[in-house]
């Protein structure tokens, strides 16, 4: 069966996340109703990542396999006509080897957070940021995030319901940077506990309020200890920007 490796961008507001969960609104069940719609074939799609709920997406990456061999750019548009209105939208559309695999093959993931730093609440942005009305020190956010770089054991920034096997993690990337209003929280890693990106996020906003210093955020990292986690960032300001692959396999 062909398989196509699809870039997805979605809003995640009206879905209890990207997993199809028994009666709720999922962005996996839409793209699957979408892909029965296109050609009459009821399946099942694979995601790079499981985007929570109200989490968004600008890079999600999925593979689909369908019985029949179809040019990419048909499976592209079919999809997004029968996506209409959902804010869910292919980007792109590739054929991909038969042992490439959306998730297992990923070799790395993006995340972007975006926090509105202003008194104002936003307007345009409502669900798409986090608004932080008192001021963000972003350079001290910046270099206090470093301490979380590396290999660590994550277990204060992991969700209690997080499944999985380990709490160990290496983070190649955290980076703090201040568009004017906008502050920008970007993390790099191979994949991520559960949660573990707001968890992160929300006490690296301690340090730039001033509740917390740098060396606040570092003893947290090493208490192991879920309760000396700062406040979960909410999920408004949360993207999945990209997913890496191998040059050898499927981009």
């Amino acid at each position: 069966m062909p398989r196509y490796r699809l870039i997805i961008e979605y809003d995640g507001r009206p879905y209890r996340g990207f997993q199809a969960q028994d009666g709720l609104p999922s962005v996996q069940v839409s793209i699957e109703r979408a892909v029965e719609a296109f050609c009459g074939e009821t399946l099942r799609v694979h995601a790079a990542g499981r985007t929570d709920t109200g989490v968004h997406a600008t890079g999600q990456v999925i593979h689909v396999d369908l019985a029949k061999a179809w040019r990419p750019e048909v499976v592209r548009d079919a999809l997004n006509a029968h996506l209409r209105p959902q804010p869910i939208v292919v980007l792109d559309a590739q054929a991909a080897p038969d042992d490439w695999h959306a998730r297992f093959s990923a070799t790395g993931r993006r995340y972007l957070y975006r926090i509105l730093n202003r008194r104002a609440p936003p307007a345009l942005d409502q669900g798409r940021v986090w608004h932080v009305a008192k001021p963000l020190d972003a350079k001290a956010m910046h270099e206090a995030a470093q301490a979380l770089v590396g290999h660590h054991d994550f277990t204060t920034f992991r969700h209690i319901h997080c499944q999985a096997k380990s709490p160990e993690k290496t983070l190649d990337v955290v980076r703090v940077s201040r568009e004017r209003d906008e502050v920008a929280l970007v993390f790099e890693a191979r994949s991520f506990l559960h949660r573990q990106v707001r968890s992160l996020t929300g006490s690296i906003v301690e340090v730039g309020i001033g509740r917390w210093t740098a060396g606040d955020l570092k003893a947290a990292l090493e208490a192991r200890d879920r309760a000396a986690c700062g406040p979960v960032a909410p999920a408004d300001g949360l993207y999945l920007t990209g997913v890496d692959y191998a040059p050898n396999a499927s981009k």
